[in-house]
C-alpha cells in the first residue's frame, strides 16, 4: 500500500447493499458544497440528481440537463461531504444510445467528480447497460416507477403502478434492474403496495420517493422538504419553512439598507491610528 493511502471514511456501494432489510437508508439530494456539508453527517447517501435542472437552474423538466452540469455539481458535492456515498445522475441522452456510450460517460463522471456511483433510469431496455457497467467496475443505482426523463413521452409526472398493466411493467423493470447488478434501486411515484412487493422481491435495497415506508430507505429533494417552494408534490413532508425565513431576512435587510442602518458600526472598518 502506498504511504499516501488514507483510510476510507465514506460509505461504499457494498455498505449500502448490505443495508437490505436493516436500518433504513437516509438519502437526500445535494447540488452544492455548503448543502452537502450540512447533510453529510445525517445521510447515508447523497444524490446529485438531474432534478438540479429544475431546482437550481429553473428548467421546466430534466431533459435540458447536460453531462457537464452533472459533473460540475457532482464535484461541488464531493468537496462538501466526506462520509455519505455520493451518487450522480446520468442525464437524459448520456446513456441510452449504446452500452459503450454509457460506459464512456459514466467513467467520465466517476473520474472527474470522484463520486462512488451513477444512477440511470431503468426501463427494461436499460438492463443490459446496467450489467455492462457493473461488470466493468462502475457501481450503478437503478430508478423505476415514475421516471422524470420520460415525462415528455408519458405526458407529465404521473404516478405508476395504479393499474394492472402499469404495475406489471414496473415490476418487470425492477426485477431486470436487480438482476443486471444495480446495488440499489430508487422507486418513485408508485402505489404503496407495489413498492412493498418490489422491496420483497429484489435483492438490492430499495429507496422510496412517493412509494412506501416499507422500502429499505427514503429520499427527498432537499429543497422540497425544507420548504423552499410554494408547491411540493403530495409525497413530500415539509420539515422546515426556509422560504419564509429567507423572505423575512431579505425584507429586513432591504429595510435597513434603505434607512441606512446597515452597515452599522460592527460591519465597517475603521482607519488605524498612526
Amino acid at each position: 500500500m502506498s504511504a499516501q493511502t488514507q483510510s476510507v471514511k465514506r460509505l461504499t456501494p457494498p455498505d449500502i447493499r448490505a443495508r437490505k432489510g436493516g436500518e433504513p437508508l437516509v438519502c437526500l439530494t445535494a447540488y452544492d458544497a455548503p448543502t452537502a456539508k450540512l447533510l453529510d453527517p445525517h445521510c447515508d447517501f447523497l444524490l446529485v440528481g438531474d432534478s438540479v435542472g429544475m431546482v437550481v437552474h429553473g428548467l421546466p423538466n430534466t431533459i435540458g440537463v447536460s453531462l457537464d452540469m452533472m459533473i460540475l455539481h457532482g464535484k461541488a458535492v464531493m468537496r462538501g461531504s466526506d462520509r455519505a456515498l455520493v451518487c450522480v445522475d446520468m442525464p437524459f441522452s448520456s446513456y441510452e444510445r449504446s452500452k459503450e456510450q454509457a460506459f464512456d460517460n459514466a467513467a467520465r463522471v466517476l473520474q472527474e467528480t470522484g463520486c462512488q456511483a451513477v444512477k440511470v433510469e431503468s426501463g427494461v431496455y436499460v438492463a443490459d447497460t446496467i450489467r455492462y457497467l457493473s461488470e466493468r467496475a462502475i457501481p450503478v443505482v437503478g430508478h423505476v416507477g415514475l421516471r422524470p426523463q420520460a415525462a415528455l413521452a408519458e405526458g407529465g409526472f404521473k404516478a405508476k403502478g395504479r393499474d394492472e398493466a402499469s404495475r406489471n411493467r414496473v415490476i418487470e423493470e425492477a426485477i431486470a434492474t436487480d438482476e443486471a447488478g444495480a446495488f440499489a434501486i430508487v422507486i418513485e411515484g408508485v402505489a404503496e403496495d407495489l413498492a412493498q412487493e418490489i422491496t420483497e422481491r429484489v435483492k438490492a435495497p430499495t429507496i422510496g420517493i412517493g412509494a412506501s415506508a416499507s422500502c429499505d430507505g427514503q429520499i427527498l429533494v432537499t429543497q422540497d422538504m425544507m420548504g423552499l417552494f410554494d408547491w411540493t408534490p403530495r409525497f413530500v413532508k415539509r420539515y422546515a419553512d426556509l422560504k419564509t425565513s429567507m423572505e423575512d431576512g431579505v425584507k429586513a435587510y432591504a429595510a435597513e439598507v434603505r434607512d441606512r442602518s446597515f452597515p452599522g458600526p460592527d460591519q465597517v472598518y475603521k482607519a488605524r491610528k498612526s
